[in-house]
């Protein structure tokens, strides 16, 4: 048995849940979702809470797994369309900058070239000052495009420059000290 996968989601108000033939789609404020659900879970509505159970056959091994897992992903969901997603990213380095221009996000990381991110559906980005902010409705979508434009220039380990996190720590190396010469 899954513990996770047992507990009911609540819906707030303003989100409408519908599930048909292993399709959940779930509406909000901040947009819609859709998610194909696996043929071995049954998804409920009533009340006001979603609940996620295991169809005819049981609870082994890899179907515990995933109850839990798909459990958590309808929960996502339905956060996203009411709530909403962000991760913030910073820029730090001499020159490093970013503005958002026509259909996507344009960075100036030290190259001979300005990089520019295309905003994928559902996405929008917003820039203050050297802060990124990446916001949507879909939680893996927002995590996956911080993601890429991290890997663009991530933190190099001697200086810190580099695109990183909010709140993300980098541990420095020392570089090269300068031996004292013994005469």
């Amino acid at each position: 048995m899954s513990k996770i996968g047992k507990k009911p989601i609540a819906v707030p108000s303003g989100v409408d849940v519908s599930f048909t033939d292993h399709t959940l789609t779930v509406k909000g404020s901040k947009g819609t979702v859709t998610r194909v659900v696996p043929v071995f879970l049954d998804v409920t509505i009533q009340d006001g809470k979603v609940f996620v159970a295991p169809a005819e056959g049981g609870t082994h091994g890899e179907l515990a797994a995933r109850w839990g897992l798909e459990r958590a992903l309808i929960r996502n969901m339905i956060v996203g369309v009411s709530k909403g997603f962000q991760e913030a990213l910073e820029l730090q380095g001499v020159g490093y900058k970013a503005m958002v221009k026509g259909g996507g996000l344009e960075l100036n990381l030290g190259l001979s070239h300005p990089v520019v991110v295309p905003t994928p559906e559902g996405i929008t980005f917003t820039v203050e000052k050297n802060i990124v902010t990446v916001s949507g409705s879909d939680h893996e979508v927002v995590g996956r495009t911080a993601a890429s434009i991290r890997s663009l220039r991530p933190p190099e380990p001697y200086k810190g420059s580099g695109i990183r996190y909010v709140g993300e720590v980098i541990k420095l190396k020392a570089g090269k000290k300068a031996v004292a010469t013994a005469a």
